[in-house]
């Protein structure tokens, strides 16, 4: 593996729980959860419009033609991701809910990498990744764990 690429893959993570917990704090804020995150899902579009437009080339949605439309439904599947999470912050605390999410993602990548789903190459599960994502489990249930 490369090293650079696994830490700036946690970088990211740190920066998905701010962002979320910045979605949670602004749905409290205004009392209105569907709302902060309409507004976050609509300065998020005008960001990903400026980023798209500075990569802009001829053409360049041609090839939507070609993807399957049911992988167009991913920014629906993630504005009502964002929303649930947004929701859940205030509910049960930023830490709970990330390291269960954590938790949901590793055992969806294992099970996306060992059919090979979306393009993902294929990695079987063995019985040493198995026995892994059940310690983090128990590990997600201990530290959420309230006495």
């Amino acid at each position: 593996m490369k090293i650079h690429l696994l830490l700036f893959t946690m970088l990211l993570g740190v920066v998905l729980a701010v962002h979320l917990a910045m979605n949670g704090k602004v749905g409290a804020a205004i009392n209105n959860p569907r709302v902060g995150n309409a507004l976050f899902w609509c300065i998020g579009a005008l960001g990903a419009i400026a980023i798209g437009v500075t990569g802009w080339q001829e053409g360049a949605l041609g090839p939507v033609k070609d993807v399957h439309p049911l992988l167009l439904t991913a920014g629906l599947f993630g504005a009502c991701l964002v929303f649930a999470i947004a929701w859940l912050i205030p509910q049960v605390g930023a830490g709970p809910v990330m390291l269960t999410l954590l938790a949901g993602q590793i055992v969806g990548g294992m099970a996306m990498s060992h059919f090979g789903l979306l393009g993902s190459p294929v990695q079987p599960i063995s019985v040493t990744n198995l026995i892994g994502a059940l310690v983090m489990i128990g590990g997600v249930l201990l530290a959420t764990r309230t006495t």
